[in-house]
Order: C-alpha cells, then sequence, then structure tokens
C-alpha cells in the first residue's frame, strides 16, 4: 500500500506564490515519474508539471516559467513552487506518482494523492 501526502496549498493573492509538497511512502520499489495535476471547478483534471527520476521535467504551457518542479528521490517528494500565481490557477492539485510496488513485478502503476486546494484571489 502507498500514501501520498500532499501539503501547502492554500490561499494567495494574484501574484503571490505557494508551494506545495507531496512525500509518498509505504511498499515501494522505485519512482519514475512524479507530477502534479490539477482540477478547476467544471473542468478535466490537467497536467501542470511531471519530472522524471533523472531529472527531466515538463511543464504545461499555462505554467511555463512562473512554476517549478523538484524531486528529492531519497526522500521520495516532489515539490511544486509556484510563482507569480494568477486566479485561473486556482484548482485542486493533486500529486501523482507511477512507481513500482516491488521488484518482482515489473508492471508501473499510478498513485494519487488526496489533493489539495489553491485558490489565488485577483
Amino acid at each position: 500500500q502507498v500514501q501520498l501526502v500532499e501539503s501547502g496549498g492554500g490561499l494567495a493573492q494574484a501574484g503571490g506564490s505557494l508551494r506545495l509538497s507531496c512525500a509518498a511512502s509505504g511498499t515501494i520499489f522505485s519512482i519514475n515519474v512524479m507530477g502534479w495535476y490539477r482540477q478547476a471547478p467544471g473542468k478535466q483534471r490537467e497536467l501542470v508539471a511531471r519530472i522524471t527520476s533523472g531529472g527531466i521535467t515538463n511543464y504545461s504551457d499555462s505554467v511555463k516559467g512562473r512554476f517549478t518542479i523538484s524531486r528529492d528521490n531519497a526522500k521520495n517528494t516532489v515539490s511544486l513552487q509556484m510563482n507569480s500565481l494568477k486566479p485561473e490557477d486556482t484548482a485542486v492539485y493533486y500529486c501523482a506518482v507511477d512507481l513500482r510496488y516491488t521488484e518482482t513485478k515489473s508492471n508501473t502503476y499510478r498513485e494519487w494523492g488526496q489533493g489539495t486546494q489553491v485558490t489565488v484571489s485577483s
């Protein structure tokens, strides 16, 4: 069993900053990709940023240059530094990890965090 614990959401003003963190624990052999997704009311969940175990990052065009994703492989944590926040960044943010549970099982599975609310006021 794997647990993803997110922290750091909350309320910010436009132009402000927030930092999200996510810690993965439990039955984990290896983690390939760690990422953040978000879902605004009435919209589909979308990728915000992702980072591989080797440090390769991808960002959605809407956050590029404003958000920075990072990870600590030794601690199985991933963070999202969000700067220059805009009201359209308001959403529930979800941590997601693609992992292998054990050495003997080669399949990769995705686990999701419970979500943390980010609200940006204008």
